[in-house]
């Protein structure tokens, strides 16, 4: 699928605001892809298709959880993380993509998961540090990105759990477990 028709696919899923994070995604996922030899277009698409059910209804979200016998616990965690798992789901049934590379990226782009591909490490921190985002911490991030992706992803791991639990939330025991999965490989 070409980067047109999927960016026009997409923007009838999403708002204005989502929609040029999304853009800004694509552009990062693609340089993130050259810097550190993963495959281009897979990027390109899994970052254009990543909050692909991010404008969902949460209650169509759950449903589809409960009904397609993905991790009940997802529903016992943040409704933030609901929308990857079901957008991976929703990109193979709505949109015919069924390359397991680039749904596992989308699939896994919120929580991560400790086997994590290059590809999904690619998305991953993408999604976390295009231009568009603001907020502590994302400045280092964008620096080590620059030379080493898993540092990347380590510290961006850090930062969100350690922003979970300042604000007494749950994380995700995947969460947990791809930072520790990530710490062992260092």
């Amino acid at each position: 699928m070409e980067q047109k028709e999927a960016l026009e696919i997409v923007r009838k899923q999403l708002h204005d605001k989502r929609y040029v994070h999304t853009i800004g995604v694509m552009e990062t996922a693609i340089q993130l892809a050259r810097r550190f030899g993963a495959d281009e277009k897979k990027a390109e698409l899994a970052a254009i298709f990543h909050d692909y059910a991010k404008c969902r209804p949460i209650r169509e979200m759950q449903e589809i959880i409960e009904r397609e016998n993905m991790p009940k616990d997802l529903l016992d965690h943040n409704k933030e993380l609901w929308h990857a798992p079901v957008g991976a789901y929703l990109v193979q049934e709505e949109v015919g993509i069924y390359d397991k590379d680039i749904l596992q990226a989308i699939a896994y782009h919120t929580s991560g998961h400790t086997e994590m591909t290059l590809l999904d490490k690619v998305v991953w921190v993408a999604d976390y540090i295009e231009p568009g985002r603001q907020f502590p911490g994302v400045e280092q991030v964008r620096e080590l990105a620059k030379q080493d992706l898993d540092a990347a992803l380590l510290q961006a791991l850090k930062n969100t759990i350690t922003y979970l639990l300042q604000k007494n939330q749950r994380v995700y025991p995947l969460t947990f477990h791809t930072y520790n999965a990530l710490l062992k490989e260092e």
